[in-house]
């Protein structure tokens, strides 16, 4: 491969970069404050490859005496795929089919067994919720209607209520779930909702593998917002 198109494929890589980092799509992908860094990382690689492009016209560039085989040679090509993802594509961010894949339990840690007190009229992350269900032993939930928003999960006639935690990135997603009991209408997959209900009390046990039971007192359709996941 040329040097000339090395550096342009490096320019729409950085650029790609730029592009999700410009609006909320990166959101899809990493945290909130991940932004400055894919900032950062585009930035960095735009110059060098401008710069590795100037020094190339004017000559400066270093000789190259090494024989390079055909697949070293078709390797930076693999720099334009993602630029092509981002471009023609754009993945959407993580939902149903990849709580569906992840299996039937919460991946929740038990941080403690002491909660703070909840707000007068509580509206709490999923995960929020399904820490407190399975750990509280106070039993902060238990009478008390809250307000949950996610996505639904379909697993056969049952519906979940579902958010995907994130750390770092949509790579580490890990899923919680409430099952949701009551008129629910028949929302597809993927049909966000705000959901405000009472927990069934001890409904979030190793045995139902930590998913807790929620019933339902009103349910709204929402849009999807701007940035799916949870921290």
């Amino acid at each position: 491969m040329r040097r000339d198109t090395q550096h342009v494929l490096l320019v729409l890589l950085g650029g790609a970069l730029l592009r999700i980092a410009a609006d909320d799509t990166y959101l899809r992908y990493v945290k909130p404050s991940h932004r400055w860094l894919l900032v950062a990382a585009g930035a960095v690689i735009v110059a060098l490859a401008v710069v590795a492009l100037v020094r190339d016209l004017r000559g400066d560039a270093p000789a190259d005496d090494h024989d390079h085989g055909a697949a070293e040679r078709h390797v930076p090509w693999l720099l334009l795929a993602p630029v092509l993802v981002i471009a023609l594509v754009a993945p959407p961010a993580l939902g149903a089919d990849s709580v569906a894949r992840a299996g039937a339990r919460n991946a929740v840690v038990q941080d403690g067994d002491v909660f703070a007190p909840l707000p007068a009229e509580p509206e709490l992350t999923v995960a929020e919720f399904v820490q407190r269900a399975a750990w509280d032993r106070s039993g902060s939930l238990d009478g008390r209607e809250v307000t949950l928003t996610g996505f639904t999960v379909r697993r056969g006639a049952a519906v979940e209520l579902a958010r995907l935690t994130i750390a770092c990135c949509a790579a580490d997603a890990r899923p919680n779930r409430v099952r949701l009991v009551g008129d629910l209408g028949d929302p597809p997959p993927d049909t966000w909702l705000r959901v405000r209900g009472t927990v069934q009390t001890g409904s979030a046990t190793a045995a139902t593998g930590y998913v807790p039971a929620m019933t339902v007192a009103a349910v709204e359709v929402v849009a999807a917002p701007p940035d799916p996941y949870e921290y």
